[in-house]
């Protein structure tokens, strides 16, 4: 790697927190970069002493680590959000009627640039996205709603792990553009939809964008008050799909994984290395046990609804020798893209189950979002550490900052008392893509413009404007704890 002596890049000055395998801190550290990957880390003189280059960015004062990796989140939800949030299971409808009739391509191009945005603010430089609601609704009827959001994700210039496939049997399932044009979509047309995206956007913008496969999973639930034939077809279509995701050699993910869903994806062969599980909450010893010898992936999202509803068991997952990262499920309807959130929310959120201030140390939960979450989406070969012959994924953090002073024990102040808009300056891939809190590729303005016009005109088209108002029990007295659902 080190042919030339002849860097594109040099960040020179600050904390580097490589989380490479020695774990090292390198207080006036360097990390030197050429043709999108990274040539050497190391103190600053040492680099200073070996490469040169035309550009070269000060970092004294801020922490410089890998991209962080968000490895489970919503493609559409980011126009959505809050919308019906307290109204019961009317923002689950909203979401469903929304990505299957009352959303056009605008609708996804214009969602795809801001949570885009969001996630490069944060430091997020890779992140999977479910296009729709993942659990039940996938956008798949036609190619052009998944290319739309593409286009914009690659605008903006972070990386992207797209997730497409069928919606849950039965089939056809009603379809519209927007609410015009409406026809009802079989199985196999969905399918072919994910085949077509994945064809003609998988590895595009020099790597930037990868393809997924998902198919709704199959829990006690739906085995129970599904058709018997109903559930048959839907077992037979999730063993289709995941056979797709091994012939193209794609990450296979399915969101809402709770007890009984471990046990049922292994007999149906779902299962392995390229399986990324979302939630995966209430799981039993024997269900911990079959993910650690699949080597099957989980995405934990510990500020989500289903983190409320059930525990997953993340710390035992990782006892038992399983990948575990730390994932937003974002964007809606009460959580973002912010990594360190969701870093912080994980370890109060383990510690209160274990009455433990110390069960998930702080440099975990930085593994969590880097290196393991990198491990989770069979990418720790490109992304997730510093290293020599990585992809230029670097994210800084400003310390110069009331909250994080004085200057010392910096990942304790990171994972503590870090927030999304202390991020800095992102590279993805080598190219500068925000510097000073600014986006560099495209203007912060026009997106949230563009965002604010389509959601007033998705609202207008499902007649949602009610759904808007705040709820009687919003202020005053707290509402009733509901009684207890789950074990």
């Amino acid at each position: 790697m080190t042919g030339s002596s002849e860097a594109d890049l040099i960040l020179t000055g600050g904390w580097v927190i490589p989380m490479d395998p020695a774990r090292q801190i390198i207080e006036n550290g360097a990390v030197a970069i050429k043709d999108g990957r990274i040539l050497a880390v190391g103190p600053a003189a040492d680099i200073a002493a070996t490469w040169t280059a035309e550009r070269i960015i000060d970092t004294t004062g801020k922490a410089v680590l890998p991209g962080f990796i968000d490895a489970h989140a919503h493609a559409g939800h980011g126009l959505i959000k809050t919308m019906a949030m307290d109204g019961g299971d009317r923002w689950e409808e909203i979401c469903g009627e929304v990505y299957t009739t009352g959303s056009t391509p605008e609708f996804w191009y214009a969602e795809a640039r801001l949570a885009a945005l969001e996630r490069l603010r944060f430091g997020v430089t890779t992140g999977v996205s479910l296009l729709g609601g993942g659990d039940t609704i996938l956008r798949s009827d036609d190619p052009v709603y998944g290319s739309a959001h593409i286009e914009g994700v690659l605008e903006v210039g972070a990386r992207s792990i797209v997730a497409v496939g069928p919606t849950r049997a039965p089939h056809p399932r009603l379809y519209a553009n927007g609410g015009t044009g409406a026809a009802y979509i079989d199985f196999a047309t969905q399918l072919a939809t994910s085949q077509t995206l994945l064809a003609r956007w998988h590895g595009a913008g020099d790597g930037r964008i990868r393809l997924a496969l998902i198919y709704p999973v199959l829990r006690d639930e739906h085995a129970d008050k599904m058709s018997a034939a109903d559930f048959a077809d839907a077992c037979t279509q999730a063993q289709r799909t995941r056979a797709l995701s091994r012939e193209a050699g794609v990450l296979f993910t399915q969101d809402g994984y709770t007890r009984g869903a471990v046990l049922r994806a292994e007999a149906l062969g779902l299962l392995g290395p390229d399986a990324l599980l979302s939630h995966a909450t209430n799981l039993t010893d024997e269900e911990i046990a079959i993910v650690a010898a699949t080597d099957s992936r989980i995405a934990h999202n510990p500020s989500a609804i289903a983190s409320i509803l059930g525990r997953c068991p993340a710390i035992e997952l990782m006892q038992a020798g399983a990948t575990v990262a730390i994932a937003s499920d974002a964007t809606a309807p009460d959580r973002s893209g912010d990594m360190f959130r969701h870093m912080q929310q994980a370890m109060h959120y383990h510690r209160r189950h274990f009455r433990d201030p110390l069960v998930l140390p702080q440099g975990k939960a930085l593994e969590m979002v880097t290196i393991d979450a990198a491990r989770a989406v069979g990418m720790e070969a490109e992304i997730g550490s510093l290293e020599p012959g990585k992809r230029a994924d670097i994210i800084t953090v400003n310390l110069d900052r009331p909250h994080l002073a004085p200057a010392n024990m910096v990942v304790h102040r990171l994972v503590c008392f870090a927030n999304g808009n202390d991020v800095d300056t992102v590279i993805v891939g080598g190219e500068l893509c925000l510097s000073g809190g600014k986006p560099l590729k495209v203007s912060e303005a026009a997106i949230i413009a563009d965002a604010n016009r389509e959601a007033e005109a998705m609202i207008d088209r499902i007649g949602a404007r009610a759904d808007l108002a705040l709820p009687a029990h919003f202020w005053g007295t707290p509402r009733p704890a509901m009684p207890e659902t789950v074990a």
